[in-house]
């Protein structure tokens, strides 16, 4: 890193001008499609005259899809396999295959787990062990392609210890142990509503399903059961409840209120559940919800898509709560594939999704694809020095189950805390100490300078076009386009043969700071 940070930024600039001038991110127009999601999206935008974007380039779709499904870059080799591929269905065939990858599970683990609030320390207090076991039993219910619905019943019928049956930290992970709090964290999950803005009634209506749940310590140190009571605060041997539907339902005092209510909750006749479930897939998938928020589901904020989401929400209950079914219809929409590069208003065309919403990758992914393409590691520490919290060298950032451990790296770049279970908690809206971090901090120029990777790079070519491609492959999960070649080549040609490693350690470092890998789009 022997040349200058302003000599540095203007290549960085030519970088980003270059990339944008070779149209690098537009395919073919979109095509007559016959799956439904392309039909109810398409005939909107004509309807609003509003023209979609362009499919995108399968250098562009390798990379998204690889982000989007398992949190993940693609290697070199595996962009190279796919652009050479002439299979016409190769899309459809990759997105299957990313779906059974054990990265699907972990990368969508640590999604569930920001909503879950999985955390040791305060406010949660979940304890190490207990926050590790939660974290495990997610994780092996996506791998093992849980029925959601089952999923869910799970969580909110549990009984047990927080240590041997992980998904009673459901409960624990709420902010409050009242059948209030209890009942908020329940309809924000798996209802998208936000009950703390219901009508005081409403939401104690809610909390009498909740009002049976006892806390119980153990013997063993942090240990605690979470369990049915059919004595706690009951004077009477039938109560009446009332669904947030409206519905009336009588409660005995020998049945389970928590089994009541799942059954009522999972029945495919739920105004709520499905359509939950399946506008967060979208909104995780797309960028923005079809209701928006994605947790702000209520009368005065209708989807912008109804038919759409009804579409979904009927795929879902069709295929038993498989949520890959859903994951795959949305991925080889044409929809889903449409450039970042709007033909219409910007606002226009991410409000009615007719161009893909670029987006600054989380933190835990970014600073895996960092670790990725330089061959180094992270540390990540909590503060809380329990056995579960010390971490290996080599540990994926997005496999951190705990939401405690981190680093300082994840803390500026926008991991959540895990406090409230809110989307909104994640905050991927760049800023100036991110920018700043990436420029110009020592822990970014380190792991350029030092990585075995970058080294590796330095020499895997006979020539500077070879080793040139085999960086953007690596970094930006494309191929160079010509005038990027010959920018380079022009650079590198003034630091004359013995600067050669010091122009690709700038083209590295330029192409690591530039917008094209730190966003998805």
């Amino acid at each position: 890193m022997e040349s200058n940070l302003l000599i540095r930024l203007c290549l960085l600039f030519l970088i980003a001008k270059f990339t944008y001038a070779d149209s690098i991110y537009d395919g073919p127009s979109p095509s007559v499609s016959t799956g439904k999601i392309d039909i109810i999206v398409f005939n909107a935008l004509k309807a609003k005259d509003i023209e979609p974007a362009n499919l995108c380039s399968d250098q562009v779709f390798i990379r998204r899809v690889f982000l989007d499904a398992i949190g993940t870059l693609p290697t070199a080799a595996e962009v190279q396999n796919f652009l050479n591929d002439t299979n016409q269905n190769k899309r459809q065939l990759l997105i299957d295959k990313l779906l059974q990858r054990p990265e699907f599970a972990e990368y969508w683990s640590m999604k569930w787990c920001d909503l879950f609030r999985v955390k040791a320390e305060f406010p949660i207090n979940l304890w190490p062990n207990a926050a590790q076991a939660f974290y495990r039993w997610i994780k092996n219910s996506i791998d093992q392609s849980m029925p959601y619905d089952q999923f869910v019943r799970e969580l909110l019928t549990a009984s047990g210890s927080n240590f041997r049956t992980p998904q009673v930290n459901f409960y624990r992970s709420a902010p409050g142990k009242t059948p209030q709090s209890i009942a908020k964290i329940v309809a924000l999950n798996f209802m998208g509503c936000r009950a703390d803005k219901w009508p005081q009634r409403d939401l104690d209506q809610l909390a009498v399903f909740f009002s049976k749940i006892s806390f119980k310590s153990s013997m063993e140190w942090k240990e605690e059961f979470v369990l049915f009571d059919p004595q706690k605060d009951s004077s009477n041997i039938v109560e009446n409840a009332v669904f947030p539907d409206g519905t009336m339902v009588t409660l005995t005092h020998n049945i389970d209120p928590r089994v009541i209510f799942a059954n009522w909750l999972t029945s495919t006749n739920n105004p709520w559940f499905t359509k939950n479930i399946a506008n967060r897939i979208w909104f995780w998938l797309i960028g923005r919800g079809i209701i928006n928020e994605p947790d702000d589901i209520r009368p005065d904020n209708p989807p912008s898509h109804p038919e759409l989401l009804d579409y979904l929400e009927s795929e879902l209950q069709t295929a038993h709560f498989d949520l890959k079914h859903l994951f795959r219809l949305i991925l080889n929409s044409q929809v889903y594939q449409l450039s970042p590069v709007p033909k219409a208003n910007y606002n226009d065309a991410i409000n009615n999704f007719a161009c893909y919403r670029a987006r600054q990758l989380d933190a835990e992914v970014l600073i895996d694809a960092i670790c990725q393409i330089t061959g180094t590691s992270e540390s990540y520490t909590s503060q809380i020095p329990e056995p579960f919290t010390f971490i290996p060298q080599g540990y994926r950032a997005v496999n951190l189950g705990d939401g405690s451990i981190g680093s300082p790296f994840l803390e500026i770049f926008g991991k959540p805390a895990r406090d409230t279970g809110y989307e909104s908690e994640r905050n991927n809206t760049p800023t100036a100490a991110q920018r700043l971090h990436m420029l110009n901090s020592t822990h970014i120029q380190k792991k350029i300078e030092q990585g075995p990777k970058i080294n590796s790079l330095l020499r895997s070519g006979s020539n500077r076009n070879e080793i040139l491609k085999n960086i953007y492959l690596t970094i930006l999960s494309r191929p160079p386009t010509y005038s990027e070649i010959q920018n380079f080549h022009q650079y590198a040609n003034k630091f004359g043969r013995a600067g050669q490693r010091t122009a690709f350690m700038d083209l590295i470092w330029a192409l690591m700071n530039s917008p094209e890998f730190l966003f998805r789009h």
